[in-house]
Order: structure tokens, then C-alpha cells, then sequence
């Protein structure tokens, strides 16, 4: 990992987004943040923020959906990511999005071939609203099983979109599998961007060849998130690294996230049946995580400074 850390000034000025956990989506109104340099490519705070949400209308406007691997497809926008994962015994649908994106999300799989009413199970990267706010109505349509990581059961409830009740039929935990006509998913807590943030595991056959996918939740530091002297996540930052060691534990041939973003998708997708499947990146997975390790330590140390902490 080749990288160097900048220091700016301390982020000033926010204007709030709904809060989950002590934590807010934020936008700052002046400062950019800290700067970090990885694999010669140099990033503010705001500006990786940026990338991930995508311009005005990226997170509403659909994303032509594609088959990524194996049994697992794409059904989500340009900047919020949804996949389908079709087994014999019905289907799983990996986030929700926004309530407003579900016509959007049934259509991309109408497309795709598939019924959206054959979704028997939905999961979720981390309670934000622009992840998980469609859970109720998913589960409206579908009947679906809503299944959430503990941690981040408390911001799930309190998402209450037109009032409707956040359903949870099962609550997962650190390790525990999900297993749908013989295909299985592995969630591993990977906390920090939420308590609950979630990044879920599974193979795909492709070719005679058996791969690892990995479904990152978000390893991000959002422009606002407050690390050090956090009364609502007094361990904020211990949280964070967890969620670096265990994803650096992980073995991963196609990185997924909550954000196309995350795994470069705009660049991959160009190249789907061109030769080797782009989406087999393992070297891509480091970067990622790289990046959003370099930014995590870059924000901790520019606000550990301000707050005069070793």
C-alpha cells in the first residue's frame, strides 16, 4: 500500500441528514477534509463522499442491470447498489435502497428475467436510510423475511418511512449464515460507518471455478462522523477498526459494495463479455480497503489534534 496523508482543516459547517446511531450523513459546507494519497490517486474527505453518492439524480436513475457472477446480478442505481441472488427456492435481495427506488429495483429484474414476487429473503449493507429505507415496503410486496444485523436494530426501528414500521424477522449477529436454496451467505460485523454495518460473504461458480465474493457494507468516514469524544459511540474509532482487521481477513476474488462506486462498476461494465470477467478483481478489494483505511486515520488523527489527544 503506497500512501501519504495530508492535513486540512477541521471539517466546519454541516448541514444535517437523518442520524442513525450517533451519527449523521453529512455534506460539509467548506472545509473538504483531510487528503490521502493511495496508489497514486489523491482523495479528500468530501470528494470520496462524493464518489460514492454520485451526482444529483445518480441515487434515483437506474443502472442497466447485468448478471456479476454466477447466480448473483445487479438490480440497483448508478450510485446505490441492489443485487439479486437467484437460487431453485425463490430469491435474496441485498438492500433496498430508497422506498422511492422499488419500481425501479422490480423492473431491473423484470429485465433480468425474474419475478420480483419470488424475493423470499432481504438483507441489508447498514441502517441508512438510502440502503434499507424500502425495507417495509419490500416486505409489503414480497412477504420477504427482513433479516438485520443486531447492532443496528435500533437504527433500523427508528426508519419509519410514511410511518410504516421497519420489519426484522430474524436478528443476525457477528457469523451467522443465511441459506436459500443451497446458496449461503456469511455475515461479518464490520462496524464504524454504522454499529451494525454489515459486509456479507458467499461463493459463485463461474466456468468450473468456484470464487468469493464479498458484499461490503461501507468502510467510509462520511464528511461529520465524529470519531474522538463521541458521547453516543464513545469507542467510534475502535469500531472502525475492527471492521479494517476483519476486512483484511478476508479472502475475496469479486468485491461488491454498498456503492458501485466501491468496486469501480462504471469502468467494469463496459467490459462485461469482452474477455475475462471484470469483476474478478482481488487486487481491486485491497485498494479499496487502502483507501478507506488511509481516510479513516487521516480524519482520527486530524481530530484527535483538534481535541488535543495523543
Amino acid at each position: 500500500m503506497k500512501l501519504a496523508v495530508v492535513a486540512a482543516g477541521m471539517l466546519v459547517g454541516f448541514v444535517a441528514a437523518p442520524a442513525y446511531a450517533g451519527q449523521a450523513r453529512r455534506a460539509p459546507t467548506q472545509s473538504p477534509g483531510p487528503s490521502v494519497t493511495v496508489n497514486g490517486q489523491t482523495w479528500t474527505q468530501q470528494a470520496l463522499f462524493q464518489r460514492n453518492v454520485g451526482g444529483p439524480g445518480d441515487m434515483t436513475t437506474a443502472f442497466p442491470p447485468h448478471k456479476v457472477i454466477g447466480n448473483i446480478y445487479y438490480v440497483g442505481t448508478k450510485s446505490l447498489a441492489a443485487f439479486l441472488i437467484v437460487t431453485p427456492a425463490g430469491n435474496i435481495l441485498v438492500n433496498s435502497t430508497y422506498e422511492r427506488n422499488m419500481p425501479l429495483i422490480q423492473k431491473s429484474i423484470e429485465q433480468l428475467g425474474f419475478k420480483f414476487a419470488d424475493t423470499k429473503i432481504l438483507l441489508g449493507s447498514h441502517a441508512h436510510g438510502d440502503h434499507q429505507e424500502g425495507d417495509a415496503l419490500v416486505k409489503q410486496m414480497t412477504g420477504a423475511q427482513v433479516m438485520a444485523m443486531a447492532e443496528d436494530v435500533p437504527a433500523l426501528e427508528a426508519m419509519k418511512p410514511e410511518g410504516k414500521p421497519h420489519p426484522i424477522d430474524r436478528v443476525l449477529h457477528d457469523g451467522d449464515t443465511v441459506t436459500l436454496g443451497g446458496t449461503t451467505l456469511t455475515a461479518h460485523l464490520t462496524p464504524g460507518h454504522t454499529r451494525g454495518c454489515t459486509t456479507w460473504t458467499l461463493t459463485a461458480t463461474e466456468g468450473g471455478r468456484t470464487y468469493d465474493v464479498a458484499i461490503v457494507g461501507s468502510f467510509g468516514v462520511n464528511p461529520g462522523f465524529q470519531l474522538v469524544n463521541n458521547p453516543a459511540v464513545p469507542n467510534q474509532a475502535d469500531e472502525y477498526e475492527r471492521a479494517f482487521k476483519v476486512a483484511r481477513s478476508l479472502k475475496v476474488d469479486v468485491p461488491l459494495g454498498s456503492h458501485p462506486s466501491m468496486y469501480n462498476l462504471e469502468q467494469k461494465y463496459p467490459r462485461i463479455g469482452k474477455g475475462p470477467n471484470p469483476f474478478i478483481d482481488p487486487a481491486g478489494y485491497k485498494q479499496e480497503v487502502d483507501l478507506a483505511e488511509a481516510m479513516f486515520r487521516a480524519v482520527l488523527a486530524e481530530q484527535k489534534k483538534a481535541a488535543a489527544l495523543p
